[in-house]
């Protein structure tokens, strides 16, 4: 079984839709005894930084997820939940992430001299970073997948294992271990997204 965070912040019922499309029994859930007991976790997100920060750590999710990632347990944070899994975002001021994985969540805007449309919305291709990490075993390099974002993480190099060209390239997936992070949606990311998925599901 399957774990999606219920902290109050997410785009939860498509990304279950999606696992139930793949046959991944999934659960939205807060229950810390549920999450526990899950085989994976994942970490959704959409908005802003600072407020999805304060609902990690007011639901108690926070500590949850530290657990659990400290414990092995394979967690994927998606989109803002990738962000979050960060030391630090510069969205608006200057708030602190889970620190799981090394990094600065920073703006695009300003990042590259091309006139960019911002936020990043649509699909882009993935380039992989070093050898192909198992995320990414059933899809191939150059595959397109779903981008909304305005902010993008950096000086994560060691961690990177997929970019996507904007002007410069920006951070498309991370990996710190059991730690992993998708700045795009795979939810929304058709036939490409249900086959990261399901790489996912058998970590």
């Amino acid at each position: 079984m399957l774990a999606i965070t219920d902290y109050g912040v997410g785009n939860l019922f498509s990304l279950r839709s999606s696992l139930d499309a793949i046959g991944v029994e999934a659960s939205v859930t807060a229950d810390e005894a549920e999450i526990a007991a899950a085989d994976q976790v994942i970490l959704p997100g959409v908005g802003a930084f600072a407020d999805a920060a304060r609902q990690l750590r007011e639901t108690g999710m926070e500590e949850i997820v530290r657990r659990e990632a400290a414990a092995g347990k394979p967690i994927m944070g998606i989109c803002l939940g990738m962000q979050l899994l960060f030391d630090q975002s510069l969205e608006y001021g200057e708030h602190r992430g889970l620190g799981l994985i090394p990094g600065v969540v920073r703006p695009i805007a300003g990042a590259s001299d091309r006139n960019l449309k911002i936020p990043h919305i649509g699909w882009n291709q993935l380039m992989f970073r070093g050898e192909r990490d198992p995320l990414f075993r059933y899809i191939g390099e150059g595959t397109h997948v779903y981008f909304v974002h305005s902010f993008y993480a950096a000086e994560c190099e060691e961690s990177t294992i997929a970019v996507t060209d904007y002007g410069i390239p920006l951070t498309a997936a991370v990996r710190k271990g059991n730690v992993i992070g998708c700045q795009f949606h795979p939810e929304k990311s058709g036939e490409a997204g249900l086959s990261i998925l399901r790489a996912f599901c058998g970590i």
